[in-house]
């Protein structure tokens, strides 16, 4: 499902839901074969979704590599809120958040950690509408990530390159409620 959106979406991204491990690499690589870094390229996924594709320190792969990143990051921050909050600067761009069950890292994690303790209490679609996300689209992006899927998101540097993924991620990495 691609969609246009409204015109009212705050964070000017381009987000889809992947619901495997092979699809949601293909489209990371996809955006890395197209010159976008790291720091420009948002992923979101349960810690249980984590653990299950990439393990603690599965490296085969750009997206592995962040996710155990995120693990080291994660483990290092501990359990509570006030934890990762404080601990923000030391994790930069990676953020665990246990009590959601949350992966993220790129320029959302940035903008979560924004939010301060009192800002994540909502819970999963809180964080993401906390985010820029729109509550419609969380709640679909919160439903993806229970069943084990990973959303991606970037904001695309010029129109080409957000058609260019509209399209890339619907036709040839399976992506799901593709939004821009």
């Amino acid at each position: 499902m691609t969609n246009q959106g409204t015109g009212t979406e705050k964070s000017g991204m381009l987000t889809g839901m992947f619901t495997d491990k092979e699809s949601s690499e293909s489209a990371y690589k996809s955006l890395r074969d197209r010159g976008y870094s790291d720091d420009e390229i948002s992923v979101l996924m349960s810690d249980d979704t984590r653990k299950n594709y990439y393990g603690d320190g599965d490296t085969d792969s750009e997206l592995g590599s962040k996710a155990a990143e995120g693990a080291t990051t994660g483990g290092a921050i501990g359990g509570t809120l006030g934890a990762i909050i404080a601990g923000i600067a030391a994790i930069g761009t990676n953020l665990v958040l246990p009590g959601i069950g949350l992966v993220v890292w790129g320029p959302l994690a940035a903008a979560l950690a924004g939010l301060g303790a009192g800002g994540l209490t909502g819970g999963l679609v809180g964080a993401l509408i906390g985010a820029g996300i729109p509550e419609d689209r969380a709640k679909e992006y919160e439903a993806g990530i229970k069943s084990g899927g990973t959303v991606l998101g970037v904001k695309p540097r010029t129109t080409e390159d957000g058609d260019f993924f509209e399209n890339d991620w619907t036709t040839n990495h399976r992506g799901q409620n593709v939004y821009r």
